[in-house]
């Protein structure tokens, strides 16, 4: 089969062995896989990372000892827990010590024809879903974790620094969970997106607002994202962090200690509210997705999805 390769920021396709399953897997015929952020981030060299990537995926079941699975279309959890550890018996899956992730973690990836997952991880994607929609359950779970950890009523002044593709979607979320979102960005092209559920979009300028709101969303994707969120939250208000970031963010922490800033560190989140507000077509998605590619065409479609401006790149099976 063919297979995505990344190894010293060099990406290619190989021809490779299709995967054995094992016993409680699926055998998944991968139909389009997006390109995100972390992506781009383990190829210049987050998580000294070498192998197959790609994590948001939409397949077709092939072979399962699942019967119902079988020929289904499925989105997949990246988080291969170990079912045994003390964090597995609290429900902490996601944080096993003995974890595999997938295409991050030592799980071969999504970018490929074919992949392996456990049955467990597999959630059925509803018929009337498109592909191109549902391929963004992960990062929309993502954006829905937000509301698990941290307590936001409606009408809570919101803000979302960032307009890349999680920084979106985050927004969407929570405008439509009842905040008051302002989304601050550089490409008002892409504020239009959340703009659109009703997000207030502001141009980033040299000053950013101070103090001004309760909640702050840090999605930049950039190593100077923590700072600039620390500056926008009001005291005693809370900074969550997105970013993925190859790198060392700097942070003067007195202001931090001396406003009582919580800081909230957020990851995967679950796929059943993600793939209710999917379902529900709530989400602008279509303008999210910048372009399709065939998964031979891989090492074209990394360099288009690091482009400035560039959102959702899709590689197709």
């Amino acid at each position: 089969m063919l297979a995505v390769h990344l190894e010293s920021g060099r990406v290619s396709v190989r021809r490779v062995p299709k995967p054995g399953r094992p016993p409680g897997y699926s055998l998944i015929r991968m139909l389009a896989a997006g390109i995100c952020n972390t992506d781009l981030e383990l190829q210049r060299g987050y998580y000294g990372f070498r192998g197959r990537p790609g994590h948001e995926f939409v397949g077709e079941v092939a072979e399962s000892d699942t019967a119902e699975l079988v020929g289904r279309r499925v989105v997949g959890e990246i988080n291969l827990a170990c079912e045994c550890c003390a964090w597995c018996a609290r429900g902490l899956g996601r944080h096993c010590p003995k974890r595999t992730v997938l295409g991050i973690v030592r799980h071969p990836g999504a970018f490929a024809e074919f992949l392996t997952l456990p049955d467990r991880n597999l959630h059925l994607v509803p018929d009337r879903v498109p592909v191109q929609h549902a391929v963004f359950t992960e990062p929309v779970g993502a954006a829905c974790e937000v509301l698990d950890q941290v307590k936001i009523p409606r009408g809570t002044e919101v803000a979302v620094l960032g307009d890349g593709k999680l920084g979106l979607l985050t927004a969407q979320v929570l405008q439509l969970h009842g905040a008051r979102v302002v989304q601050v960005g550089r490409h008002r092209e892409k504020l239009r997106i959340a703009e659109a559920l009703g997000v207030t979009g502001q141009i980033r300028g040299a000053r950013l607002p101070t103090a001004e709101f309760d909640v702050v969303i840090e999605a930049t994707g950039s190593a100077d994202g923590l700072a600039a969120a620390a500056k926008m939250v009001r005291p005693r208000g809370t900074v969550v962090l997105k970013s993925t970031v190859h790198g060392t963010a700097q942070v003067e922490t007195a202001p931090l200690v001396v406003n009582e800033i919580t800081l909230v560190g957020s990851r995967c989140g679950r796929f059943a509210p993600a793939l209710k507000l999917i379902r529900q077509g709530k989400l602008n998605l279509d303008p999210m997705v910048t372009d399709e590619l065939a998964l031979s065409e891989a090492e074209r479609a990394f360099e288009d999805a690091g482009r400035k401006g560039v959102l959702k790149v899709l590689l197709r099976n």
